[in-house]
């Protein structure tokens, strides 16, 4: 029995210092999270709508042929051909001569074969619009004139520490700002005010949290940033490029966003880029 005593006073006492250092510990890293300091950042992902359609897959084109034929095997006659048929019993009915005088003279204006004619005329001179633009050509990135069948989006070079990186538009939010005013802000200083966008929503859509270099750490600074992304549609216009404010900047499609940003932030942006 008192073996037993002797075995269970140890245990306790063990068991009452494994809890103290818990304790300890808990503290000192509630103590350390407490003290460090973290920029709360905001970033636009502004985005340009497709302008045209994508092209045909080889199914695709497959099945628009065979809706196109099965439409005009099903189709009823058109308000066109309907005309041409009254033009035609209009036409034996002046050589009989079984018009009246008004009916002969509307007879003799423009007939549907006359606006059919016309119409393949015109429709010789049109040309479709070249899928594939100068700026593809070139490949100029900085056009909005380009890849009209895929979304872009705005990427900006941005310095952190001593190097500059390929980051969505981003910013330190000021005191008293919301995320979204912002958001707003610096999408504004960055690219002038000739540019039109649409923000959706006041709430961010992404997250993402780095640490800053260890040269520009230190005592009472900041550890790094935490990022939060908002959505915005371009509407119309174009940057107002001044590279005093911005370094570089490109529109670049879905491939092309995954080969220029860090792997692990392109990652955070893919998870809330979606092609409707």
């Amino acid at each position: 029995m008192i073996r037993v005593k002797v075995v269970h006073s140890t245990v306790r006492k063990y068991l009452a210092s494994y809890v103290a250092h818990l304790k300890r510990n808990t503290n000192n890293s509630q103590r350390s999270y407490s003290d460090t300091k973290w920029d709360l950042l905001s970033a636009v992902c502004l985005e340009r709508k497709p302008v045209v359609t994508s092209s045909l897959t080889s199914i695709e084109e497959k099945y628009r042929k065979l809706i196109q034929v099965l439409e005009y095997e099903q189709s009823l006659k058109s308000d066109h051909e309907l005309r041409k048929e009254l033009d035609k019993k209009k036409a034996i009915l002046l050589k009989l001569g079984e018009l009246s005088e008004a009916e002969a003279e509307q007879a003799m204006k423009q007939t549907a074969q006359d606006f059919e004619d016309a119409s393949q005329e015109e429709l010789l001179n049109f040309k479709l619009a070249d899928r594939v633009t100068e700026a593809d050509k070139q490949n100029d990135t900085k056009s909005l004139d380009r890849k009209l069948d895929q979304h872009l989006v705005l990427v900006v070079q941005e310095k952190v520490g001593n190097e500059y990186h390929w980051l969505l538009p981003q910013g330190v939010r000021e005191e008293g700002e919301t995320m979204r005013q912002a958001a707003e802000r610096i999408l504004k200083q960055k690219c002038g005010e000739n540019l039109k966008s649409s923000f959706l929503g006041n709430a961010p859509c992404g997250f993402y949290k780095f640490r800053y270099p260890r040269t520009i750490q230190g005592e009472n600074k900041p550890i790094g940033a935490k990022v939060f992304f908002f959505k915005a549609w371009h509407i119309s216009g174009d940057i107002d490029y001044n590279k005093s404010i911005l370094k570089d900047y490109q529109w670049l499609c879905r491939k092309e966003l995954s080969s220029t940003l860090h792997k692990e932030y392109g990652r955070s942006i893919q998870q809330f880029l979606i092609d409707e």
